[in-house]
């Protein structure tokens, strides 16, 4: 397990990305040509061409990681980043517009021309690296969509082996007339067939394999490969360079090989991941060509262009050093406004909303009511812990206007961040603040008479629903209590827009349950008619909550106060099973893991010596605990979480802010990665009403309590 852990570490990458980024920059400057043209030639044009192709298989490995696994392919984290590299794109463009147009790139420049440096070749000689991982990337999720991994891959090496022909190799295929017009032809629409069509989807599909298959070559196999494969790429190299067949020199057919070998190499050295070298290293990719332009702008102006410019190695070393304190300043400033950013949501512990599952709850819900009948949502107890405010936005884009909540912080909190509609509140509010009911807007539920006499003794105009106990004995005045409700419905200062009651037994499918709530709505609609007979306006009525609406559609009224339903959720695991293909779970909750370690035989881990290792094992422990809501009597193996789409009890006590879970049967786990401890991970999935069941009690329960400190996030 240790070594598994170990060659999880990207580490290496980090590493590597630095000595890459100085490859780039002799690439472009050719350090060595001062002492031997043929040294030069090893340096930048076979030496360093791993340096680009690393690049690649980098973004592969993290970007296109579903590529190889089973289920769907996560789009939504491929998309951020072609949306991000879009952006440094048109970044990198208008940074380098006044160097190009003063170095007459441009002049006499087409429109034609214009598409072909964005989608080919770049508008500056480095930049062709953006569009070529974009157009990579999208190639293989189209080629991913219609055939399987490997025939992706086999679609790469085929581009691969056409852009060879028209690369290093394109002295054999010019001598051939019918196969050099279809080049010729080609190179009219880009420059090269070092680009994002021929070059970087093969290396991008070898990341994603190589990091799939991170253990397929033992440390000493990968360094002997490396050496066979990098000597033959040499010699591969020097004979085409000696025969004058390459039209460029970016493409050879063992830089395959080399890099395949040497990407195992780094994913095997045991060391810390470093993030700052990752920004450090793609700043210094972007800014060393302006530092190239700047040594020879001090050059001329000092009158020492034949000591910086000319000698080849102080010219790339003072490009070198140029572009490390330029990208390290740049490093230090992002470091700096960063730190003065709110920390990533996603750092330690948080929850995911589906807008997608809300909408589609939304919809199924209001199909099962009457035309006349809206949704009046229960965004109450912080929606069910999904957040009243994150989901409330998202109900008023769908059109809905009614919500009902549990008190009046909550309505509050609502209006305060621009909710519209209106809202009213279920729960008891204190008469000293009944001005505030008027302040945001408010509707106030009439609980009982006792507490229609102190609305009526404020005074002022008051909007109110009014409460009617039909047999639950928990609030509202009792609907056989006609004068009563008739002292309220005269009471002047109150404006009645509503009548509800609760079933408090629609849930239950038995017979009792069915003919208690058939009770309770004729009760309710007895007191709506004798109300109406004796003159009273009836104004709008509500009685369905969640169950009602999914067991008792047809006895709608004006509204229906969906609460856990709309959420994608049941109270119950069995409740659940009746309704998983129209409910769709609204929220996931996620943890990272914070750390991992090994445990051995007859060890203790967590509080009170309640957990006791009878075998050697791998642990993992997750930044999330009971100060998050996760219930701790699901510790002791007791409830699970999902790793890499396999379940990892729960041992020991949950801690208030940590919870450890064994591992030692799902491999390659890495702190930093993300455990699910409800929601989907490959094809496993652990629902709310699971992890109830688990606790001994109901889902409303599990999600309502779901800590503050959580953030929810919108995707």
């Amino acid at each position: 397990m240790d070594k598994k852990n170990n060659c999880c570490k990207n580490g290496g990458l980090d590493r590597f990305r630095l000595a890459a980024s100085f490859l780039v920059i002799a690439i472009h400057t050719s350090p060595l040509t001062t002492i031997s043209t043929d040294a030069d030639f090893f340096l930048t044009r076979i030496l360093a061409r791993v340096a680009v192709p690393f690049f690649f298989m980098v973004t592969g490995q993290f970007i296109l990681s579903d590529i190889f696994k089973k289920g769907k392919i996560k789009y939504s984290r491929v998309f951020y980043f072609l949306k991000k590299t879009c952006f440094v794109y048109g970044f990198c463009i208008l940074l380098y517009l006044p160097i190009g147009i003063y170095a007459g790139y441009y002049e006499n420049i087409t429109i034609y021309e214009v598409i072909k440096l964005l989608i080919f070749d770049g508008t500056f000689y480095h930049l062709w690296y953006f569009p070529a991982c974009i157009m990579g990337i999208l190639l293989i999720i189209m080629l991913r969509r219609f055939i399987s991994p490997a025939a992706v891959m086999a679609v790469c090496f085929l581009l691969y082996a056409i852009g060879l022909m028209g690369d290093s190799y394109y002295g054999l295929t010019s001598n051939i007339p019918a196969i050099n017009k279809i080049y010729m032809e080609a190179f009219t629409i880009f420059s090269y067939t070092r680009n994002g069509l021929f070059f970087s989807p093969v290396f991008l599909i070898l990341g994603t394999w190589s990091g799939y298959t991170r253990n397929c070559f033992e440390r000493k196999n990968a360094f002997g490969g490396l050496i066979l494969s990098f000597s033959a790429m040499t010699a591969e190299g020097f004979f085409l360079h000696i025969n004058d067949l390459q039209r460029h020199d970016s493409m050879y057919i063992m830089l395959i090989p080399v890099m395949v070998f040497l990407y195992q190499l780094l994913l095997k050295w045991d060391i810390s991941e470093n993030r700052f070298a990752r920004r450090f290293s793609a700043q210094i990719y972007i800014i060393h060509p302006a530092m190239i332009v700047l040594v020879r702008m001090l050059g001329r102006l000092s009158g020492l262009t034949d000591f910086i410019t000319d000698n080849s190695i102080i010219h790339y070393l003072a490009v070198v050093l140029l572009s490390v304190l330029t990208a390290f300043i740049s490093a230090l400033l992002s470091d700096f406004f960063r730190s003065k950013e709110k920390p990533d949501p996603k750092g330690r512990a948080w929850i995911e909303i589906s807008k997608t599952a809300l909408e589609q709850n939304v919809r199924f819900l209001t199909s099962n009511l009457p035309g006349t009948c809206s949704l009046m949502p229960a965004v109450k107890a912080n929606a069910y812990g999904h957040g009243a405010v994150i989901i409330s936005k998202e109900l008023n884009h769908l059109g809905i206007k009614n919500f009902c909540v549990a008190c009046l912080n909550e309505g509050i909190q609502l209006r305060k961040n621009q909710i519209k509609g209106d809202i009213l509140i279920l729960g008891y509010t204190d008469p000293k603040q009944f001005d505030l009911l008027r302040r945001y807007n408010l509707t106030q539920a009439v609980l009982d008479s006792t507490y229609a006499h102190q609305l009526r003794q404020y005074g002022k105009p008051l909007k109110v629903h009014l409460a009617i106990d039909t047999g639950m004995h928990r609030l509202g005045t009792a609907a056989q209590n006609i004068d009563s409700l008739c002292d309220i419905m005269q009471i002047k200062n109150l404006k009645i827009q509503g009548i509800f009651t609760h079933l408090c037994a629609s849930d239950g499918i038995d017979k009792k349950s069915r003919d208690f709530t058939r009770m309770q709505l004729h009760i309710f609609d007895h007191m709506i008619s004798v109300l109406r007979s004796k003159g009273y306006d009836i104004p709008k009525t509500h009685v369905l909550a969640s169950y009602g609406i999914l067991n008792y559609p047809h006895l709608a009224e004006d509204y229906a106060r969906a609460g856990i339903a709309l959420y994608g959720v049941l109270s119950t695991y069995e409740d659940n099973k009746h309704y998983y293909e129209v409910l769709s779970p609204v929220l996931s909750l996620k943890a990272r893991i914070a750390s991992v370690r090994n445990l051995d035989k007859g060890e203790y881990a967590g509080y009170g010596l309640d957990f006791k290792s009878t075998e050697k094992m791998h642990i993992a422990i997750l930044s999330i605990g009971y100060a998050d809501g996760l219930p701790r009597n699901l510790s002791n193996m007791k409830g699970y979480v999902l790793i890499n789409g396999r379940r990892a009890p729960i041992i020991g006590r949950i801690c208030m802010d940590m919870t450890l879970v064994d591992i030692s049967n799902i491999p390659d786990v890495c702190s930093g990665d993300i455990a699910v401890i409800i929601g989907h991970s490959g094809q496993d999935y652990i629902s709310a009403a699971e992890v109830a069941a688990a606790s001994g009690t109901i889902s409303n329960e599990i999600l309502s309590r779901l800590g503050e400190r959580l953030e929810r996030i919108l995707v």
